[in-house]
């Protein structure tokens, strides 16, 4: 069903995380802002985060079971996120560990692993799912998976993974234990982009030097969402929105198919925080869906503010990217609150 909604077309992908779902009352955090507020060209909406416990049957959507009633208005408010456009998929994994070294057993076990994760895909009709692999994986289990899911839901199936950026540039700075350009030659024709974590100590997003590093290295950027934290509160790498603008304005000149933007997460995006959270989408809609120009000097000013070895010695070794700190925050539910990296 078509949309009557006139919303701004975004010639790049904007991908939001929502994860939050709910306040500390117990309340829904709505989505369709990104609907109905003016000035809003989202494509992809990521729920998170699905995890596979020790009990085949105990998935859970965070600490809950996707079917609970808590969920209830939140699906629906997807379902109307689709019928205008948006894409909605599932994440699965994250930094809570144990889904995935679940999914690499021997056949049997990741039988009875994806049954329920494949009929949860089914019954919300998702559009695809975003793999965030951040443990220990084989190559092999993460071929298996990929492989599953496109024979399972077919070609239109939308397959992401959400890589730390350093992992682009180097398998061994990496949290998924697989080498994802080994992974691109495999089975890249299957995977439509990857989430790339420019945040956390994996990534820096206040220049495009690091980006730009990426796409150096051989990865196509139509295939390279950059991945923000929407606010400090989400963790270190926050950047502020001038400079990210001069970033993005010269990534999208210098390639005219970038991939686009994702942001962890929704809930508490800055400018509006928790109040407005959609603001944050508006502005990311702006700089994306503005024209095609030539960036000012001040732009590129702005974006060449840090010192460009500092990613020139990431890709060539000469200084290791350090293991980040967790950080931890309000996440819907959480006892035990989560960190995402």
């Amino acid at each position: 069903m078509a949309s009557t909604l006139a919303r701004p077309r975004s010639e790049s992908r904007l991908v939001v995380y929502y994860q939050t779902t709910h306040d500390p009352s117990g309340n829904l955090i709505s989505i369709l802002p990104l609907i109905t507020k003016p000035g809003i060209s989202v494509t992809h909406i990521n729920v998170a985060a699905i995890h596979l416990n020790e009990d085949p049957n105990a998935m859970t959507l965070n600490d809950h079971a996707p079917s609970d009633p808590r969920y209830t208005t939140m699906w629906a408010e997807l379902r109307i996120a689709q019928a205008s456009g948006i894409k909605v998929l599932g994440m699965l994994g994250g930094a809570a560990k144990g889904s995935y070294t679940r999914l690499d057993q021997d056949q049997k076990t990741f039988d009875a692993y994806y049954g329920p994760l494949y009929e949860m895909v089914r019954e919300r009709s998702l559009d695809g799912l975003d793999l965030d692999v951040e443990e220990d994986m084989s190559l092999a289990g993460i071929v298996r998976l990929i492989d599953r899911l496109r024979s399972d839901f077919g070609p239109a199936f939308v397959i992401t993974l959400t890589p730390v950026a350093t992992a682009l540039l180097d398998p061994t700075r990496n949290l998924s234990g697989f080498d994802y350009e080994a992974l691109e030659v495999m089975r890249g024709s299957q995977i439509a982009w990857y989430n790339a974590q420019f945040y956390c100590g994996w990534g820096d997003a206040s220049t495009p030097h690091m980006y730009q590093l990426c796409i150096r290295k051989g990865w196509q950027p139509q295939k390279i969402v950059l991945g923000l934290v929407t606010t400090p509160k989400n963790g270190p790498g926050w950047v502020p929105p001038e400079m990210l603008a001069a970033t993005l304005t010269l990534l999208r000149h210098q390639f005219p198919n970038f991939g686009g933007v994702m942001g962890w997460e929704y809930f508490n995006s800055l400018p509006g925080g928790q109040e407005r959270p959609w603001e944050w989408a508006q502005q990311m809609t702006k700089i994306l869906s503005g024209p095609l120009a030539r960036p000012s000097t001040q732009a590129k000013a702005v974006a060449t503010t840090q010192n460009t070895r500092v990613a020139e010695k990431e890709l060539d070794g000469e200084d290791g990217a350090t293991i980040p700190k967790s950080f931890e925050y309000y996440s819907d539910g959480s006892s035990e609150d989560e960190s995402h990296t």
